[in-house]
């Protein structure tokens, strides 16, 4: 059950923490050419909104990202129904198939959604927005092909690698720093979408999937998003949030009878 005030706690901690300041200037050439590679600095800072939508494992999705602040939300389908989860940049919720509203203070949640966020927003692209570390880990081959490889962890979040094309500048993996079978996700079909370029497929494989699972995104706007969207409505988060403890109860004690 999620507490109000143990939330506003993490997101104090989060806003409160010093600056990373530990941007690696190599790294940020890196993205700043990725960023080029896709349209610019000017074509960026006028999205206002990532809203994608398409098919994800040849099922409907949605997905929501605001590119100024944190802000996340993905709708999905799952045998069961659909599911949503969203962050707002303090607290992760999410609306399970049949309804059943719920969420997570778990460090390991919020590390996790918060880098998600961070990653699918592009927002290495503005440090000056969103605190980050980052280091060049150098070129790495794979599958006959070289790749310029940084290390990159948002503030509050996970740490992954980025595996960008030294041919197009553009990203072509994402890596998760994690031992073991580390998550990996391959993205390709770049197009362009106004003066953007996004990719247009993702497959995701390894990190306790099964088999390989394919993202494809059929359209993309760049509006401004609600930020209501991003959080439960009012009246489910007051739900979920643990009942103040009402004090004791002290009966009253029986009036005193005159006598005749």
């Amino acid at each position: 059950m999620l507490r109000s005030t143990v939330l506003i706690g993490l997101a104090a901690t989060v806003l409160s923490a010093p600056a990373f300041a530990q941007n690696s200037p190599a790294a940020q050439r890196i993205f700043d050419r990725a960023r080029t590679a896709s349209g610019g600095l000017a074509a960026w800072n006028k999205v206002a909104g990532l809203n994608e939508a398409g098919t994800e494992g040849g099922k409907p999705f949605k997905r929501q990202i605001d590119p100024i602040r944190y802000g996340y939300r993905i709708e999905t389908e799952t045998p069961k129904g659909r599911l949503v989860q969203g962050y707002n940049g303090a607290g992760e919720w999410r609306v399970l198939p049949g309804g059943v509203e719920t969420g997570s203070i778990e460090r390991d949640v919020l590390s996790r959604i918060r880098s998600d966020a961070f990653f699918a927003g592009f927002y290495y692209f503005f440090p000056s927005r969103f605190d980050l570390k980052s280091d060049l880990v150098g070129s790495r081959q794979m599958g006959g092909k070289t790749y310029e490889v940084v290390r990159v962890q948002p503030a509050g979040g996970e740490a992954r690698e980025l595996w960008f094309d030294p041919k197009t500048g553009l990203l072509a993996q994402m890596v998760e720093t994690t031992p073991g079978n580390p998550g990996r996700v391959e993205y390709s079909d770049w197009r362009k979408v106004g003066s953007v370029k996004l990719p247009h497929k993702e497959v995701a494989t390894g990190g306790g999937l099964a088999a390989p699972r394919e993202r494809l995104v059929q359209t993309v706007t760049f509006e401004a998003i609600d930020r209501d969207l991003f959080s439960l409505p009012r009246k489910a988060a007051q739900r979920l949030e643990e009942p103040e403890t009402a004090p004791p109860h002290k009966p009253r004690k029986p009036a005193r009878r005159r006598g005749r």
